[in-house]
């Protein structure tokens, strides 16, 4: 046995059914085994691509996602794709081939130190050197993925270990023990017990739940233990749809591009909970403000986010899924915080914002993803790019049973579309949608050739304001609309391009009759491209 035969065998004992990449002579000998088995090999048109997909594929699927491409640039080019999964705590296994072991630092061919490269932003790397240590690598790899806050872990693998043979027979370890990595999972009881305590006490309790919370699979034990307790729920960006967006309990997203109503929410609770959520600047911008007056708590997996950007009263370190079980064992009894939910309510009906109305000939954001809400399936997977369509997808689109994905952390325009194909895979009945701007568009419409090739269908909707509209909006506020590197004229007509592809093709504006063009555009399950014209001078609020 070879090392690249190795690999395929962890990946099988590892029950991968999917890998996302890029082929180059330096991985060449991995691929070549990887047609003697029935994992679904995905040639995506970028490498960068290859992580985003994997990520779509690990967020439904609860899995590790894999991904695997060629040394030097290959490897360069996924590091974007490494970052966005860091930043968001994706499960990912990077595989990277290499040059042979006793060339590496001779900056020969298509060299690069990706293990050095991607140190800031990955849970661990490991470049292999001996062919013997593969199943052990590989053991620990999936498990440091998937367990603690999840995160990428790569693995660069020479050429000349790719090929070299086994001394021995090989033998995948059966359990995993890691002196240096024991992440916690069951909560401290005595802690459990002082946020219980807390709840009971609290007059204006509020939960405020991150991405976190989809990772862990706790998503109904908040639900529950919210409805138990009557306490309001908001959300970060990467916490939607946590609780559905129509829930009488859900206030909302927090954070700078957030709703006015859910920021004073948070602000004027005297009990916060912060569940799988890093306090982050994009969900709150000013730490001091919301823990003056309140009793914080801060319930994490990792110990490292918890006292990071803000102090909390209780920290509580654990998996959330464990931690809400413990909760709901604990507390058989419901609280009464009616007149704190009636106040919020109040806030929600007098701090709503109406947005300015489309200029002639352009469809109004807001009205648009409303109806796009009403017309996709309950359970659809809805995958938002970067962007002023971000900013609309967070505000308008309702969650009903489904998944709102996106790239929060990292903000990395050109996600949707490659990240909504991995979700297809991960699940062929859900509808999946993308919808991106026409600056993200044009970043990743390459892998439009990947969803013809491997028929992944999934349904784009492509918001066109002729603007890079985020940078745009931020340049109108702040240097008196001198617009600078913005705008995309030039653009591609999206119906040759649909055309090219084999895919049907609408396209909306001001005069279209929207509910009987979303009834068309989603009446089957193929690839689609919609094209929806927006007023380019269009804000996000």
């Amino acid at each position: 046995m070879i090392g690249a035969e190795a690999i395929v065998k962890c990946l099988l004992q590892e029950k991968t059914e999917v890998i996302f990449g890029y082929s180059g002579v330096a991985i060449d000998p991995f691929w070549n085994e990887m047609l003697k088995t029935d994992i679904k090999r995905v040639l995506i048109r970028t490498e960068q691509n290859a992580a985003h997909c994997a990520s779509g594929y690990a967020r439904i699927s609860g899995k590790v996602g894999v991904c695997a491409v060629t040394s030097g640039p290959g490897a360069t080019n996924l590091i974007t794709g490494i970052a966005t999964a860091y930043a968001d705590s994706i499960p990912l296994v990077a595989i990277t081939g290499q040059v042979n072991s006793d060339m590496i630092g001779s900056d020969v061919f298509q060299e690069a130190d990706i293990t050095g490269a991607v140190e800031s932003f990955v849970k661990y790397s490991y470049l292999v050197r001996d062919v013997n240590d593969i199943p052990r690598i590989f053991k620990e790899a999936f498990y440091i993925a998937n367990s603690g806050r999840r995160g990428p872990v790569l693995i660069d693998i020479p050429f000349d270990v790719q090929t070299a043979e086994f001394s021995g027979k090989f033998s995948y370890p059966e359990t995993i023990s890691m002196r240096s990595y024991k992440p916690t999972v069951k909560g401290n009881i005595v802690q459990i017990r002082k946020v219980i305590k807390e709840v009971e006490k609290a007059k204006k309790p509020i939960i405020c739940v991150g991405g976190g919370v989809h990772l862990s699979g706790a998503t109904s034990e908040i639900v529950k233990f919210a409805e138990l307790n009557n306490v309001p729920v908001v959300s970060t960006m990467m916490g939607i749809g946590v609780m559905p967006t129509e829930h009488p309990l859900y206030f909302g997203m927090v954070g700078n591009n957030g709703a006015p109503y859910a920021n004073r929410a948070m602000n004027e609770s005297d009990l916060l909970l912060m569940v799988g959520a890093r306090v982050a600047d994009r969900a709150v911008n000013r730490p001091d403000l919301i823990t003056e007056n309140k009793v914080m708590v801060h319930i994490d997996v990792d110990p490292a986010e918890i006292g990071k950007n803000v102090g909390p009263t209780i920290p509580l370190v654990g998996d959330i899924k464990h931690i809400f079980a413990d909760f709901l064992e604990q507390d058989d009894h419901a609280d009464d915080h009616d007149e704190w939910v009636n106040l919020l309510l109040k806030y929600k009906k007098e701090m709503h914002i109406d947005r300015k109305p489309a200029g002639e000939g352009f469809v109004d954001p807001e009205f648009f993803i409303n109806r796009l809400s009403e017309e996709v399936s309950r359970d659809c997977i809805y995958v938002a790019d970067v962007g002023q369509n971000q900013m609309w997808s967070c505000s308008y689109f309702k969650v009903r049973d489904g998944r709102f994905l996106t790239s929060g952390g990292m903000g990395t325009m050109g996600y949707s579309i490659p990240a909504a194909m991995g979700a297809k895979l991960a699940d062929r009945k859900k509808q999946v949608l993308a919808v991106i701007g026409d600056g993200a568009f044009q970043m990743s419409m390459m892998e439009l050739a990947t969803m013809r090739q491997y028929e992944i269908p999934v349904k784009i909707i492509v918001m066109k304001n002729g603007y890079l509209g985020m940078v745009r909006e931020h340049q109108h506020y702040t240097y008196d609309d001198h617009y600078s590197m913005v705008e995309l004229s030039g653009d591609p007509d999206l119906s040759l391009i649909a055309k090219a592809y084999g895919m049907d093709y609408i396209r909306l504006d001001g005069k279209s009759d929207i509910d009987a063009s979303l009834k068309e555009f989603l009446k089957d399950d193929k690839s689609g491209l919609m094209e929806v014209i927006v007023d380019p001078m269009a804000l996000t609020r």
